[in-house]
Order: C-alpha cells, then structure tokens, then sequence
C-alpha cells in the first residue's frame, strides 16, 4: 500500500513538472532540456519578469486555483515547483488532484502511433502551439495560422525526420491529418527516424545522372542526361526536348517508386558522397537535384571584386536554366548556421551576373520621373525611366521639403539619440504627430521609427494569447510578423470578404479579444480593401479593425487622407497606420486612433519604448510635405490622370492586372523563371520597375510592379508602355498588339 502511494506521489509529481514545462515551454520557445532545475531564469535564459509573470497565470488557471496572484522572486524552475506544490497545499489541494489536469493530454499522446506523433512534433516546434491545439482536422492557415514559408519548413524537416524521398509534398495539404494521410499512402511508416549517412563532396553531376538512370534499369533518360551534361544539348531535338520536359516532371510523377528513390538516395551518398545536409525532399524534380548539385561543389569565393565573380560562379547561362528559387533557400538543414548563406551566396550571385535579380542597385541621382543608377555588376551607370519609386506625388523633391529638413538639422541637430520616454521626444515629433492625426481625422497619433515597427509594436501590445487576430493572406509581411510576436492565435483568410465571414463565424463564441488586419491598398497586388464589408462583419462579430495605409496615404480619398476617406468613412477603423517613407517622403511609422489607445501604446508597444525616434529634421520634412499636399491638391489629380493612362494601355496589349486600382500596378506573370527574363528585357530598353518573386509574393504568382508618380509625363506613360509590350514580346509573353 505504501509502495503504492508513494508511486503515484512520484507520477503527480511528474505529471505537475510536465505542466509547468510544458507552460514554460509554449511562452519561451525553449526546448524541454534547457530547463534545468537550477537554471536562472532571467541571467541563464534570458526569461524576464514579465514572461514568468504570464507563466504563473497561465499555471494558476489550468490548476483551478484561486489565488491567481503573481509570485515575485521565483529564479528557477525548482523555485517555481516548490512555490505551486506550496500554493496548492494552502489550497487544500494535492498534487494528485493537480495531475488530473495533464492526464488527458497524456493519455491522447499515448494513443498517437510513431508517424502521427513525429509530424505533430514538427508541427509543434514550428508553429509553438500546444499538441493539444493541433486539430488533425484544423485549416493549416485558416485556423492555425501556418504560411506558406512556415509549412515549406515543416515538411522539409518532415521528409528529412523520416526519410520521404521525394521532391516535396503534393500541393493542396491543408491540414495535419491530410500530411500524414499522404505519408501513409506513399509507405513511410517503414522509414521512421532512420539515420543518414555522413559524407564527403558532392558528386559530378555525370555520375548524378546515370545513377538516376541506373535506378530505373537504363531507362529513357539515358542519353539525354549525358548529353545534358556534357553541355552538348545546344539546340536540341525534338525528342530531346520531349525528354527534357520528362527531365523536369517530378520523381514520382516519373514513374519513381518510393523504393526507387530510397535506393537512389542511400547510393548516391554511399557510392558518389552526396552531401548529408542534400535530400531529395529539398529537390522537385531531377533537373533541381542536379542543380543543387553542380551548385553545392566548392568555389573559392572572393569578397570583394566583381570582375571574378562570373568565374568563380559559371557562366549566365547555368544560372538562366537554374530552376531553383528563392523559396528553395529557406531551410536548407546543415550543422553549420551558415550554410544556408553559402548556398545562397552562390546562387543569387550567378543571378546577379546574368542580370536577372537587380536588386539594391544605387542611385546616383534624385528619384524622379527619371533616374541615374549604377549597375555594381557591369560597372555601368545608365538613366533610367524610374517606375519603381513610392514618391507618389513628387513630394521628395520639392524645394519646401527639402528646405525644412535642411533648417530642422541646422535648428535641433542631426538627432536626438534616445527613444521618445526618455529625451528623445521634440516639439516637432508632438506637432507632426498633430497633423497626423488631423489628416486622418483621429484624437490622437503616435509616431513610430517606421513602419515595419508601427505594425510590429502596435499588434504585439493589444493582442496577447487569449486573443485572435485576422490576418489577409496578402498582407505585408511587416503585419504578418506583427501577428506572430503578439502570440495571439493568427487566423489567415484568403483575401476575400466570404473568406473573412466564415473564419469570423468559426470563432464567433471566442472569449478573448478580436483584431482584424488588413493593408489599405496591398503592396504587390494594388487592390483596395473592401472596407466598408470588413468594417460591417467587424461589428457583426465584434472585432476591431487595424488598416495599413501604406500605399493609401496621399493617394486615396479626395485630400489623400486615405483609405477611410475614400470610402467616405473616416473615423470607423479603429486604428490607422501608416508609413511617412511613400507618398509623405521622409521616414518612420505612425498609428491614428483614440487618445485612449495611443497612450497605452506609448507604454506597451516596445518598438516604440525601446527605440530612437525618427531625427526632428524628418519630421519638420513631413510636416512640409502635409503642407504642400494639402494646399496642391493637383498632384493628387496628376496622380490619378497618370495611373488611368497607363492601366488604359496595359490592359489594352491584354497584360493581366489583376484587380490593382492604386498607384501600385502589377504585371502578373507567374512563372518566376519568366518574370525575371522580362524584368531583365525591360532594364535593357531603359526603364526600371520592380521584379517580384518570392518572397515579396507566393512561388507562381511573380509579376512586375510598377509604381506611378504624380511626376510622369504623358510621354513616360507612353514609352514605358510600349517598352513593356516590347520586352514581352521578346520573352514569348503573349500580347494582343
């Protein structure tokens, strides 16, 4: 009997260890192992007050306590143990009684099989839900709020974890118990946990290909592959070109059984040493596998010196037929951090030297209609017609602009250096945050470093755990971030106002608070919000709203005051934020809202309580160019005469646009290979707009933005039109003149 008791003494015990863990665990981020007894909790694991503090309430509640209040002077998990065992016997509570608590959660591990448990595992490390908050039946975006770059990197660690040999999963998983449904069907079970084999070098790609052919006893790849290989397949066949479409199918869909790429695998490193940190599962197709490959030998890279770059990295022509994207970059497991940065380095280079990424290219003159910008590759410098400028209505340039910022240095120096609490506030930051609040037709205002912060530290300070937040699938991904780090549960719709219904009726009942976030115009679409439908299901279902009127201010509404303006709703959003670095040309973030709200920001929201402040010479910058926008209401009108001109023509050669109706106007493409040929074909005939594939956008959504000026003439419009079309035509994108 005694032996008894003292058992399930021993059980309660861990089963309250488990809890607090488990609490610990979820609020942290940290792995179970980091969580010494003896650790301390802030100089050991960097877990302040306020973590700990959640930590205990979230204990307290599961326990049923009623005493709820926060226990100061805990330093460790022991401290923390003793204090609830403590708490509990004043309460007349056992632990026993506590470890009822966790037994159901036990019990449904318990009855979880291998595979099952390995992918909820995964699924837990990447996503800090609970296990017994991943419903195998729950929507992985909708209700659960896992992205697309988040699910690319669970199954990529899930394929890794068991061995799944293939090129990625089927598109369309949109829930857990659909992912292991696939695993069973393709027999991985068999293939739990089995260790890969360390190795060498990575192999010639020669020996890569006739082991793929070998694999399938010989097959219809042969001759086709030695002669890719040998760089002899110039202008090929039309069967070589039927084999090459072949070549680019995915294993599976090539006829590969799971067995067939199991033994390929393990040949591969055993016979040819194909690197360990190199799965198949990171490869779509044959073609990808021997890219990775050729990309994976070693190079010696040189840090400085563009004129050796092209022979360290091949020729343009390996990069142009490289089917890898950015998205491929994401998680590319390896011991050594860096790795990933190598593979990239080396990838994003060739790009480079083929002209297909142009990206962060300088300027060597003001950003008008027009501008010079220096190619770091070719060492080249060239005017360009400048289509990928946010100074939509000129204001960058204007003397009075430029003038204010000039007296505001000279007046109160180059900054402050200190955050707005604590000596970094200036009268002009109070009076810019006056007007601010006056063009949006709000109480208050709150100025931020910008708008990426705006959006991080306004989210993470009203919405917390207990709380849901909606969030557009398109929505910048500086409000994406946002959601994540206030961890509230982030429910993803699907940029439509039936998506956003339904998800608000699944949470109808929620306890917690609401939020609703959406961007006014969106950055890579153009699109304008349906907002008086938002606002309405809102209040249907009580939530607050959150616009971003990144792309809105000084372009919607009949002052530019935005997106409420333009639906003749000012005041009916509940925040409004913004970026003075577009249309108001100076730099930093701002939130509109009650006096109430803003003022509880100033204290909770940390990009703002622990960072400097934007220097007072921007602000007296902005505070012009309010001036100037609101007493030369025509640039707001060129605006808009210029955006109608060059849709007219767009649409006109049978360009898709998508539903873009802003300043931001897309050239859907697609094909991200395709995109960056036209991106290139458009640099080359003078003029600059922005190429945008993942992750500005989702993988096989690229396109061009073009961002248009109260500053184009008619003339621009008209060239850049035509340049468009041209360019198109020279990459096989179909136009109708």
């Amino acid at each position: 009997m005694t032996e008894q008791v003292f058992a399930d003494s021993q059980q309660a015990e861990a089963s309250l260890r488990e809890l607090v863990l488990s609490a610990l665990q979820r609020h942290t981020e940290y792995a179970r192992e980091d969580f010494d007894d003896d650790a301390d909790f802030e100089g050991d694991l960097g877990v302040d007050s306020i973590t700990l503090a959640s930590v205990q309430a979230e204990i307290y509640q599961t326990l049923g306590l009623q005493n709820k209040s926060v226990q100061a002077g805990l330093d460790n998990v022991g401290q923390l143990l003793r204090h609830i065992g403590q708490r509990l016997q004043k309460e007349g509570l056992s632990i026993a009684t506590a470890a009822q608590q966790t037994a159901p959660a036990r019990r449904a591990d318990a009855q979880d099989d291998a595979l099952s448990a390995n992918v909820l595992d995964v699924y837990q490390a990447h996503t800090g839900y609970r296990r017994s908050e991943l419903d195998l039946q729950a929507d992985l975006e909708g209700d659960l709020g896992v992205d697309s770059v988040t699910q690319a990197s669970v199954l990529a660690e899930i394929a890794k974890l068991i061995r799944v040999e293939k090129t990625g999963f089927p598109a369309g998983l949109s829930t857990i118990a659909q992912v292991i449904a696939y695993l069973r069907e393709i027999g991985a079970d068999a293939d739990l946990a089995r260790p890969a084999k360390e190795v060498g070098a990575a192999p010639a790609p020669q020996a890569v290909s006739r082991q793929l052919a070998e694999s399938r006893g010989g097959g219809m790849w042969t001759d086709f592959i030695d002669r890719l290989n040998q760089d002899e397949v110039a202008e090929p066949s039309d069967a070589a070109t039927e084999l090459a479409d072949q070549f680019k199918l995915s294993f599976l869909a090539s006829g590969f059984g799971q067995k067939d790429i199991s033994a390929l695998h393990d040949r591969l490193r055993s016979e040819h040493g194909m690197p360990a940190h190199l799965n198949l599962a990171d490869c779509d197709t044959p073609e990808k596998l021997l890219q990775y490959i050729r990309a994976s030998r070693p190079h010696q890279v040189e840090a400085l010196g563009v004129e050796h770059q092209d022979a360290a990295y091949g020729a343009s022509a390996a990069a142009e037929n490289d089917p890898r994207t950015m998205k491929d970059f994401v998680n590319l497991p390896d011991r050594d951090l860096f790795h990933k940065a190598r593979e990239f380095r080396k990838f994003y280079v060739a790009k480079q030297q083929a002209q297909l990424y142009w990206y962060g290219m300088p300027l060597e003159s003001q950003c008008r209609n027009r501008a010079v910008i220096y190619d770091e590759v070719t060492g080249r410098r060239r005017e360009f017609l400048m289509f990928a400028s946010n100074n939509y209505l000129g204001l960058a340039n204007h003397p009075e602009v430029i003038e204010a910022i000039a007296e505001g240095a000279r007046r109160y120096g180059a900054t402050n250096t200190g955050c707005r609490l604590i000596g970094g506030s200036n009268v002009l930051h109070k009076e810019l945050e006056r007007r601010l609040a006056k063009l949006k037709g709000r109480e208050a205002c709150i100025v931020y470093p910008s708008g990426y912060s705006a959006n991080l530290g306004c989210i993470s300070a009203l919405a917390g755990r207990n709380d849901l937040v909606f969030t557009d699938s398109i929505n910048h991904m500086s409000i994406q971030d946002g959601c994540k780090l206030s961890g509230a549960s982030r429910k993803i719709y699907q940029h439509s106002m039936e998506s956003l219904e339904n998800t608000l009726k699944k949470y109808a009942d929620h306890d917690g608070g609401k939020l609703i976030v959406t961007d006014g115009v969106f950055s890579m679409h153009g699109d304008i919000v349906d907002l008086p439908r938002l606002v309405e299901l809102a209040q249907q279902y009580g939530a607050r709203v959150l616009v971003d009127d990144a792309h809105s201010t000084g372009v919607l509404g009949k002052t530019g005051s935005g997106t409420t303006e333009h639906f003749n709703m000012k005041g009916m959003a509940d925040l409004e934020l913004g970026t003075m670095s577009k249309a108001l040309a100076g730099v930093g973030g701002f939130v509109c809202a009650d006096e109430e709200v803003v003022e509880y920001l100033r204290f909770y929201s940390n990009s703002y309580v622990f960072a400097a402040t934007i220097p007072a010479a921007v602000a007296a910058g902005v505070i012009a160019s309010i001036d100037v926008m609101e007493r030369e209401p025509q640039r707001l009108s060129k605006l808009w005469s210029n955006i109608h001109r060059l849709r007219g023509h767009l649409l006109g050669a049978g360009f898709d646009l998508e539903h873009s109706n802003s300043a931001i106007i897309p050239v859907v493409v697609g094909d991200d290979r395709k995109t960056l040929e036209l991106g290139r074909a458009v640099r080359a005939r003078g003029m600059y707009c922005q190429t945008v594939v993942f992750p500005g956008v989702a993988v096989g959504d690229a396109r061009l933005r073009i961002s248009v000026t109260s500053e184009h003439t008619e003339e621009d419009l008209d060239m850049a039109a035509q340049i468009i079309i041209d360019a198109a035509k020279e990459v096989n994108i179909p136009v109708t003149l």
